[in-house]
């Protein structure tokens, strides 16, 4: 088996970052959610005409973990206005960083985690933050490990749904 290559998407990978985009989360959240709000979400947020547009925006980053010539897991960053939030302009978000199942426990997540870090540095953010579901125990659990810690909540909004996230963030020096 080849190496995971983490490689920066362009505009050409649109679908690719599609496909893997509503695999990863159809997978981590159709058991705990309706179909209703399931099909609302992933056709509104995986929308070809909405991912070209985050793709072409200079504030975003995309990243796909490659194995073997498949896509199987990707990473999105948002600097500076871009971000989902109004955090600080020199904050970096992690907005997605999504792994299919079957390569869960396989360092995946922990590679594109790490090419986050490179971007944080790169860009001399001076935190790194992230939203993540109250529920979503495995990346609670994951982001914990890598030192962040909660600062506040926000409201998810899933088709029809208010979830909670976490807001979760780690201060860089």
């Amino acid at each position: 088996m080849n190496p995971l290559k983490i490689t920066k998407a362009t505009i050409d990978d649109v679908l690719k970052i599609q496909l893997i985009g509503k695999q990863t989360f159809e997978e981590t959240f159709s058991d705990v959610n309706s179909e209703e709000n399931m099909k609302k979400y992933l056709e509104e947020s995986f929308a070809t005409s909405k991912l070209i547009a985050e793709l072409n925006n200079s504030s975003s980053y995309f990243y796909l973990a490659v194995l073997d010539e498949k896509v199987v897991g990707y990473l999105k960053l948002n600097t500076a206005n871009a971000q989902t939030e109004k955090e600080d302009l020199n904050a970096l978000e992690i907005e997605r960083i999504y792994v299919a199942k079957e390569f869960h426990g396989k360092k995946v997540a922990q590679a594109l985690y790490t090419q986050a870090e490179i971007i944080a540095e790169e860009i001399k953010a001076t935190y790194m933050w992230l939203g993540v579901w109250e529920k979503n125990f495995r990346a609670v659990s994951f982001y914990t490990k890598n030192g962040f810690v909660q600062f506040d909540t926000h409201i998810f909004r899933l088709g029809n749904d208010e979830q909670t996230d976490l807001m979760m963030k780690k201060v860089l020096l």
